[in-house]
């Protein structure tokens, strides 16, 4: 875990926020339908499907996003989804540097949180390492997330393999031009290729700055488990929430969850004076 840092709390933007928060959503359970009726939404008008094949499809999809978890979960007694646990909530973000996509450096993304990789102290000079936030950030060819502690935070996670999140990647962006001048956005994507994001970025005319994490690192870091994972984060890099959804959001939704962490780190501003 990374160390804890401080945060003085008292970030706010100029001028006031028109924005309403995001409004809080229903969360339903699974099971069996005593009536045989599928779930709101997935039933046509007029016509009735049989609750076995509506069981096919819930047991599919929970098999899927289990296993996308599976593949990305970091494996130590902490691992569990981001997000899903309130204990998460105002711990310091772990640091992390990334190659930009848009950029030609190759390579891992570094995740080293101090400068040694053992506990020895003094560190033996063949296990001296540089944490990521002190990397050189070569004229913009990586991305150091702590660069982006200055505001409030949102990272979005998201990957092909496994999963398709790429309309709420649209609406990430979409918030990020839209709330730029007061929120930092971050896009990583997790283990495709350089060729594929690019591709992708181009094709779907995305601005936001988008991180490479070739090989999971980050997204074991972060206990990713489903596509998409929006990280938010107060100014001084300190936790708030994480939304995850196995689907995607859509402009409306990323902006009021946009809105929410804003209104959040107010609260939390004022809270600190």
């Amino acid at each position: 875990m990374a160390p804890k840092r401080g945060s003085s709390g008292g970030w706010w933007p100029q001028g006031g926020d028109d924005d309403e928060p995001a409004e809080k959503r229903n969360e339903t359970g699974e099971g069996e339908e005593p009536e045989r009726r599928p779930p709101r939404g997935l039933e046509t008008p007029g016509t009735r499907k049989s609750s076995a094949r509506y069981s096919a499809f819930v047991g599919a999809a929970f098999v899927a996003i289990i296993v996308i978890a599976l593949i990305n979960l970091v494996n130590d007694d902490d691992s569990g989804i981001l997000g899903v646990s309130d204990a998460d909530a105002g711990l310091p973000l772990a640091e992390f540097a990334v190659p930009d996509a848009a950029g030609s450096l190759p390579g891992d993304a570094n995740v080293a949180q101090d400068d040694c990789e053992s506990s020895l102290n003094p560190c033996p000079s063949d296990q001296s390492r540089t944490p990521a936030c002190e990397i050189d950030a070569m004229a913009g060819e990586a991305i150091r997330v702590c660069d982006l502690f200055d505001k409030p935070l949102a990272i979005s996670f998201w990957f092909t393999r496994g999963g398709d999140c790429l309309g709420s990647q649209d609406a990430f962006d979409d918030a990020a031009a839209r709330y730029g001048g007061r929120v930092n956005f971050l896009s990583v994507n997790v283990r495709d290729t350089r060729e594929t994001v690019r591709s992708i970025v181009d094709e779907r005319g995305w601005r936001v700055p988008v991180g490479l994490d070739a090989d999971g690192a980050v997204s074991n870091l972060y206990r990713v488990g489903v596509c998409p994972t929006i990280v938010l984060a107060y100014p001084g890099g300190i936790l708030y929430r994480a939304q995850i959804k196995g689907g995607n959001l859509d402009t409306g939704e990323v902006n009021g969850i946009i809105a929410d962490l804003l209104a959040a780190s107010r609260e939390r501003a004022e809270a600190s004076r």
